[in-house]
């Protein structure tokens, strides 16, 4: 009888210090999340190591592959034309494009994720900026694979700068995640895409040192479509 009157007394006692322990807990939430904290300042919310400062870097690269993803549907376009009617190129264009988009959004819900917001009224520029600046799209099948491939390095050079500002900041300024995300997802995928496009530039170029290249960009127009 002593024993469950023993047992009795220290569960109640457990239960009064639970009780009092979530009403702490409560009552520092209530404080630390009241609506007059969330103005900006609110440590309830998910920012952490150097996202303020690598915000900016990963809104303007943002906007630059939402901007190359654009010009490359317009390419892929240009050679779905029936006076063009280059389906291989339009393949390739066409998917450029849609990995373009995919990095965009993927990008967006890393600075989601991060607690950032993605404001698309605000242009955001930073020393890394990627060139946005558009020449004639209109171009024949070895112009297109130049271009293409300067937009590559372009966007390979930006996804390095981010890299670069998340891992050599200021002690306060670094951000570690940030870094590894930019690395696993997009330095390597770029330089991937730099060495294919370099390839077929220096491939289709060599084809075309003949009196009519007509074929031989057809050949390579029926290559690109098996890649």
């Amino acid at each position: 009888m002593k024993l469950f009157v023993a047992l009795a007394l220290f569960a109640c006692l457990g239960s009064v210090a639970l009780a009092n322990n979530e009403e702490y807990c409560q009552n520092t939430v209530i404080t630390a999340c009241s609506s007059s904290a969330f103005s900006g300042n609110s440590i309830c919310n998910a920012r952490y190591a150097g996202i303020d400062h690598v915000e900016p870097e990963i809104q303007s690269y943002i906007n630059a592959q939402l901007a190359k993803s654009y010009d490359y549907l317009l390419l892929a376009t240009h050679f779905n034309s029936y006076q063009k009617n280059r389906p291989g190129f339009q393949k390739l264009y066409q998917g450029l494009s849609d990995r373009s988009f995919d990095d965009s959004i993927a990008l967006i819900k890393q600075v989601t994720r991060r607690g950032g917001v993605v404001d698309f009224n605000t242009r955001h520029e930073s020393s890394g900026s990627v060139s946005t600046k558009r020449g004639t799209l209109e171009v024949d099948e070895l112009h297109s694979l130049a271009l293409a491939l300067d937009t590559e390095k372009q966007l390979a050079v930006g996804a390095t700068h981010v890299h670069s500002r998340a891992t050599h900041a200021a002690d306060a300024e670094r951000d570690p995640e940030l870094a590894h995300y930019i690395e696993e997802n997009f330095l390597g995928k770029q330089a991937e895409t730099v060495r294919k496009l370099s390839g077929y530039a220096n491939d289709l170029a060599k084809l075309m040192k003949v009196p009519d290249p007509s074929l031989s960009v057809y050949l390579f127009d029926e290559y690109l479509q098996k890649q």
